[in-house]
């Protein structure tokens, strides 16, 4: 009886063994698949952002080459960095939401107790920039044009204004 108990113990032993490197083996293969397409399908999603980022920054002096070289060719050898240029025309039309009346260049008068100023701003191009803005009820968008003038100073001008409906 003896005997038979410890043939039965290690058949068991033996089938116990079995089974589990069968599973630890599937359970390594299963999960290398997994990483594998959890990996890809990552990959992709970060190409498909990076796509759309590209798409978005179309319009940006950043990555607009033509606007770029206006910018080494201008006052006659002059070389204005693009780079260190569009903190300094975002940061000084930031600088007029100062103004009691509101900042200027937002193409809109005053229309309740809160005055517009400019929230978000693009540089598009050498000569043009998009800017959002707000009084806290009312919402627009404002197409400026931009000057560097020989001084050195920054002027702009409001080419078209838009003011979006109140939102109930």
């Amino acid at each position: 009886m003896k005997k038979s108990f410890l043939l039965l113990l290690c058949v068991l032993a033996l089938l116990f063994t079995v089974f589990t490197y069968m599973f630890l083996s599937k359970q390594v293969q299963y999960e290398q698949e997994r990483y594998k397409k959890t990996t890809t399908k990552l990959r992709d999603s970060i190409k498909l952002v990076k796509n759309k980022l590209t798409d978005a920054d179309y319009f940006s002096l950043q990555n607009n080459e033509n606007a770029q070289n206006y910018f080494d060719s201008t006052n006659g050898g002059k070389i204005i960095q693009y780079e260190k240029l569009i903190p300094v025309v975002t940061e000084k039309l930031l600088d007029l939401n100062a103004n009691p009346k509101g900042n200027p260049y937002t193409g809109q008068d005053q229309i309740g107790a809160n005055k517009f100023i400019i929230n978000k701003v693009k540089v598009l191009n050498h000569r043009w920039i998009i800017a959002d803005f707000s009084d806290g009820e009312y919402w627009g968008e404002v197409l400026l044009k931009y000057f560097v003038n020989e001084d050195e100073s920054i002027s702009y001008e409001v080419m078209q204004s838009l003011l979006y409906q109140k939102q109930k």
